[in-house]
């Protein structure tokens, strides 16, 4: 949402001189751009090409804005641009809501104590690697927000990753199911881990899965802090 844009990314914005950045995203700011901006927009899948053409271009003296959704440090454009950036780059992150916070903030308070976040996608993690994190998590008790969760040429990794968590936390815990997060699409599902229909799921949810000290209260998902306050 147009209201969560920090004033700081606006700045930042307006400063730069050349915008990089997917063709979604840059619409939704356009009107932020000074006169002149040039614009180097792409679609899906160019994720690569986008952070080295902002580094080219920061190269050649540029004020670059690499433009993404949520922040730009998880999941997004800050990685691959940094490991193409060298020393003779200034660099300023911006931090943004990513959408394990923007859900969390829908649903009530399930980030309250330790938790995770994983990946489902398996394009560039192998499945393996992805499956001994989820175990682990699920070891370690850990509340887990699971990122692109579910589409249609990855189908099973949502229902998987649920029954290896089923095997250490208790069918009744808490699930979230936030599509959208923010837009004026945006759908909030509360559901439990032994009733998730993974059908309702699609690539633009993030889904968040409990521990075991997890509850409703008040038709709020709340993980207590879990300190005990001695006097």
């Amino acid at each position: 949402a147009r209201d969560l844009l920090s004033p700081r990314a606006a700045t930042e914005l307006r400063r730069a001189s050349v915008w990089v950045g997917l063709d979604q995203y840059v619409e939704q700011v356009r009107d932020l751009a000074r006169p002149g901006t040039r614009m180097l927009i792409t679609g899906l899948g160019q994720e690569q090409e986008r952070a080295n053409s902002a580094v080219l271009e920061a190269q050649r003296g540029h004020a670059v804005a690499l433009i993404g959704s949520g922040d730009s440090g998880v999941y997004a454009m800050a990685s691959p641009a940094l490991e193409a950036a060298g020393d003779d780059i200034d660099v300023v992150g911006v931090p943004g809501i990513t959408a394990a916070l923007a859900a969390s903030n829908l649903l009530g308070a399930p980030l309250g104590h330790d938790h995770a976040s994983i990946s489902l996608s398996d394009l560039h993690t192998p499945w393996p690697a992805i499956e001994a994190r989820v175990r682990a998590v699920a070891e370690g008790d850990l509340v887990v927000t699971f990122y692109n969760p579910r589409s249609r040429g990855r189908d099973w990794q949502l229902a998987k990753a649920v029954a290896m968590l089923l095997e250490r936390r208790p069918a009744t815990t808490p699930v979230g199911i936030v599509t959208d997060a923010s837009r004026s699409t945006e759908t909030v599902v509360l559901t439990t881990l032994g009733e998730l229909d993974v059908q309702q799921v699609t690539m633009l949810a993030c889904v968040v899965v409990g521990s075991s000290q997890s509850r409703i209260v008040a038709g709020r998902f709340v993980t207590p802090r879990g300190y005990t306050w001695h006097t």
